[in-house]
């Protein structure tokens, strides 16, 4: 089964354009250092306490660098046509709670 982007869900398809945006910006190594990461998470529209992990921030390029980016893609994920979950930054690597 084949789907073509943009045809069944427009949505989708800025979803990749945002995804494939964020990955070309992060053109330097991982970092090891737990200070300058940022994980990005959403909720559910069926579960408002839901903390699901979506991305995680850790370029070599610091801090502000990771923040930057992970609150960019946020906007971007909840700026999506009818999207009901809301997209949140955390400062570290993901951890369970």
């Amino acid at each position: 089964m084949t789907f073509l982007i943009g045809t069944r869900s427009p949505g989708l398809a800025v979803l990749f354009a945002c995804c494939a945006a964020i990955s070309a910006t992060t053109s330097t190594a991982a970092t090891d250092d737990n200070t300058v990461v940022f994980t990005l998470y959403r909720n559910s529209a069926v579960n408002g306490t839901l903390r699901m992990h979506v991305a995680t921030f850790d370029a070599a390029d610091g801090k502000a660098y990771n923040m930057a980016n992970c609150g960019q893609a946020a906007d971007l994920f909840e700026a999506q046509p009818g999207v009901k979950t809301r997209f949140w930054c955390e400062p570290g690597r993901f951890r369970q709670r």
